[in-house]
């Protein structure tokens, strides 16, 4: 099973995917570490990427996924997976695509983005993330979590919903089987 923390910048990725992904004993993998080095100059000169600066980017976050995965039963990414078509392209690396999409108001994102040091995106791209985030559809697997909580109790409700998907597909596998 491969879990998908995703939404705008600012709204925690990282820090909910690194929890959830020691919670669930599970792989971690950090998208923003395989960006190449040409999108994040982009996004530092505070030009949005497009769909071609994501391709190898989303391709290059499947297949270390997809690597994980053959050696664990479960991989954590965070990535902003902000399209429909990108979600679809990380699913290449395991059927069982399950998504944990964090959402907050503007104003919250703001104010985390601003705080932020060292980062290479800068606060002014999230009114294009915003403007490009599809939210996961209802064939799509996943969660919507709000991130105004706490990170230990935005995991619980996380991992209250890969359990009980889980544990769901686990009895419809055994229901098929018999």
């Amino acid at each position: 099973m491969i879990i998908v923390v995703m939404g705008v910048c600012g709204c925690g990725k990282t820090t909910i995917g690194q929890k959830l992904a020691e919670r669930l004993d599970a792989a971690f993998v950090e998208g923003d570490e395989l960006h190449p080095a040409s999108n994040k100059d982009k996004m530092a000169a505070g030009i949005p990427l497009d769909d071609e600066d994501r391709e190898p980017w989303l391709d290059a976050i499947a297949a270390k996924a997809a690597e994980l995965l053959s050696r664990a039963p479960c991989v954590v990414v965070s990535c902003s997976a902000l399209k429909r078509s990108y979600r679809d392209r990380l699913r290449t690396a395991g059927q069982d695509l399950e998504l944990v999409h964090l959402t907050g108001s503007k104003s919250l994102l703001q104010a985390r983005m601003n705080e932020r040091r060292g980062h290479f995106m800068p606060p002014g791209l999230l009114d294009s993330q915003l403007a490009t985030l599809q939210v996961p559809e209802a064939d799509e697997t996943g969660i919507n979590l709000n991130i105004s909580g706490k990170p230990d109790a935005i995991v619980e409700r996380a991992l209250a919903f890969v359990t009980l998907h889980t544990s769901s597909n686990s009895t419809k596998q055994k229901e098929t089987q018999s």
